[in-house]
Order: structure tokens, then C-alpha cells, then sequence
């Protein structure tokens, strides 16, 4: 009789496209979707093809780095099986998540979304129960009871699924999320600022390191509250001509390298003779950069005193504006990807139809 070899990684697929890696230990079979039993942020089925073939390739690397490391599964006794309660696998998650290298503000949204499942499952008395007593309608039910509006149900259906989806798969449940319909919200316009020049004049008569980030962002087009907050002169290379960051930087994760335009750089040079830390952040002109909402208080300040400012345009106005440019001056959506530090083309696809772009000359429509 031909004998399983223990403790020996492989892939797997079914025939819906989804991916996984399964070995055998102690003649049991054991099947992992993702890379939480080993404490790995890896979500393969969570990408299309190719992300999902590279992604499924780095679990199964990181499944034979652990048994290396004398991982091995947690076999379950039969007459004593751990069971997971409900209330435990969001806060599970949650405890990861907070760990690792997120947004703060995707850290806040997983937070109140945890705390919005909490009181769910509490009325509906699962608290205690197994997590075999949830299904897709469950969770269904608790979008459309937590969310009034047609963008909170999305929000709230991302955030839910990131807390619970993979863990539970892991205890054979499967949530089928694309079977819970969401009403369509209507797009919105991002309207581009017209009058960039004054604008950028009467931000600088009422602040200057409001005035930078607001040119950073829109000759630069990186994202203010994030990228370009914590920006330190050592970012730059001696001439202040090439900015470089590396990939814990950025939204993206990808290493970004942009150069610097003229009225970039000569701002930056006189920064850099206000300090003679190499190292020191833009705005402060320290080793330390300002709290995560230093740019949004002194936005809604400015705002309630401007006379330029339209009512729906906001700081990331200006990288909308600079995106157009972008856009209209090339023509191309790759470049428009590489220049917004976008992961996925799609992404820079979705963003243009939001912006008003003419895509279309009058010659083009259809004539009588």
C-alpha cells in the first residue's frame, strides 16, 4: 500500500479557479486556503490571475519555511474538539490586522466594523455559538441592518469580509459574498480645480507647509495625509531632483521613483536651509512628523476662510487636477497608473471615470 509522505506541501485547485495548499500529517489530510494558521498575510483566492498564481506560490512557500521551522498542524482529538465561537474570529483578525502595516484610517474602519458585528451578533444571541451557525444570509443581514447608505453597505461588506471571511473558511464555513446584492450608489464627479494658481496663492498666504503639500500633491500627485507627510529630506537625492520611496511607503506597496519639477525643488531647497538634519520630516523640521490629521485640521480651517475654494473640492482635489493633466498632456492609461502609484491598471481605469475627463469630441457623436 502506497503511504502519504508527512509534512510535505503542495498545491491544489478547484474548479472554480480557487487555489490552496494541503499536506498530510498523522494520516490526516490538512487543506489551508491562506497563510493565517502560520501567521502569514497571504490571500490568494482573494486576486485574479496572474496575482493569484504568484500569490498561491509564496503560500506554498511559506507553508515549507514553517514545516522547516517544525511547524506542523494542530490535530484535533476527536472526543475534545476545540470548536471557534462566533464572537472570536473577528477579534482574531482584528488583533492581526492592527499588527501590520495598514492606513490608519483602514485600521478605524475595521475597529467600528468589529465593533458593529459585536452588537449584531449579541441581539441575534450567537455570541456563544459555533461559527457553523452563520451563513451568507447572516451576514447578509447584518450589512442591510448596520448601513443606511449604498456606499456604507460596500464599505461595511469589505470590512466584514477581510474580519471573517478567511478565518472561517479555515473551519470549513463558506461565505459566499457575492451572492448579498448591494444597491448601486450613483458616481460621483470629482470636479477639478479651475483656478489652480490663485488657489495655490491663497493657500500659501495662509499657510506654507499647507501650500507644499497642496503643490506636492498636484505636481507630484502623491497622496497628503500618508506619503506626503511624513516626506523627509533624505527622501530626495543631494540635488532635490529625484524622489525615491520604498514600497512600506506608499498605498501601492511598490517602490515609487518620481521626479522632482522645478517649483518642487526650489521650495525644497529652501527647506532644506531651515535645518541641518538630513533626515528631518518636510513640515516639522524634525526627526518627527506631525500627528496622522495635522493636513485635515488645518484643510477645514482654510476652507471656512477661503474665497476661491468650491464646496465639494477637498485636498485630494488637487491630485484630481493633477491626474487630468496627466491624462490629457499623454493620452495613456499606463502612464497615468505609474504616475498615481496605482497597483492595478483597473484601478487607474475606475479613477478616470470619476474625474471630469472629456473623452469624447464633438465630432465623434453620431450626426443626422
Amino acid at each position: 500500500m502506497q503511504t502519504k509522505k508527512e509534512l510535505n506541501p503542495k498545491l491544489g485547485r478547484l474548479k472554480c479557479g480557487k487555489v490552496f495548499v494541503y499536506l498530510w500529517y498523522k494520516n490526516q489530510r490538512f487543506r489551508y486556503s491562506n497563510g493565517s494558521v502560520i501567521n502569514q498575510e497571504i490571500f490568494p483566492n482573494h486576486h485574479e490571475q496572474p496575482r493569484r498564481e504568484q500569490e498561491v506560490q509564496l503560500l506554498l512557500s511559506a507553508f515549507k519555511l514553517a514545516v522547516r521551522n517544525e511547524w506542523k498542524p494542530a490535530v484535533l482529538k476527536r472526543e475534545k474538539q476545540e470548536v471557534t465561537l462566533v464572537k472570536d474570529v473577528a477579534q482574531r483578525v482584528l488583533n492581526r490586522k492592527l499588527s501590520l502595516d495598514y492606513s490608519q484610517s483602514y485600521k478605524k474602519d475595521l475597529i467600528r466594523t468589529k465593533r458593529l458585528w459585536d452588537g449584531y451578533i449579541k441581539q441575534k444571541k450567537v455570541s456563544n455559538q459555533t461559527v457553523h451557525s452563520i451563513d451568507t444570509d447572516f451576514v447578509a443581514d447584518f450589512i442591510y441592518q448596520s448601513a443606511s447608505t449604498p456606499q456604507s453597505k460596500r464599505n461595511l461588506k469589505r470590512n466584514i469580509s477581510a474580519l471573517i471571511k478567511d478565518e472561517l473558511e479555515t473551519d470549513g464555513v463558506i461565505i459566499n459574498l457575492r451572492r448579498i446584492k448591494l444597491p448601486t450608489k450613483g458616481q460621483e464627479l470629482h470636479r477639478p480645480i479651475q483656478n489652480i494658481q490663485s488657489l495655490l496663492n491663497e493657500v500659501r498666504a495662509f499657510n506654507e507647509n499647507l501650500y507644499l503639500c497642496c503643490l506636492i500633491t498636484y505636481c507630484m500627485l502623491l497622496r497628503p495625509h500618508r506619503e506626503i507627510r511624513c516626506l523627509r529630506f533624505s527622501d530626495f537625492n543631494e540635488e532635490c531632483t529625484i524622489l525615491s520611496l520604498d514600497g512600506s511607503r506608499v498605498k501601492s506597496k511598490r517602490n515609487r521613483i518620481l521626479p522632482v519639477p522645478e517649483i518642487v525643488r526650489v521650495e525644497l531647497i529652501k527647506r532644506k536651509q531651515l535645518s541641518d538634519n538630513h533626515n528631518a520630516n518636510l513640515f516639522s523640521l524634525t526627526s518627527h512628523n506631525h500627528h496622522n490629521d495635522y493636513f485635515k485640521g488645518i484643510w477645514t480651517k482654510f476652507k471656512a476662510s477661503s474665497e476661491i475654494l468650491s464646496k465639494n473640492q477637498t485636498l485630494y482635489s488637487f491630485r484630481h487636477t493633477g491626474a487630468i493633466k496627466v491624462f490629457e498632456k499623454t493620452g495613456s492609461l499606463l502612464k497615468l497608473q505609474q504616475v498615481m502609484g496605482h497597483s492595478d491598471m483597473k484601478v487607474s481605469l475606475t479613477y478616470l471615470r470619476g474625474l471630469e475627463v472629456k473623452q469624447l469630441d464633438v465630432e465623434d457623436l453620431p450626426k443626422l
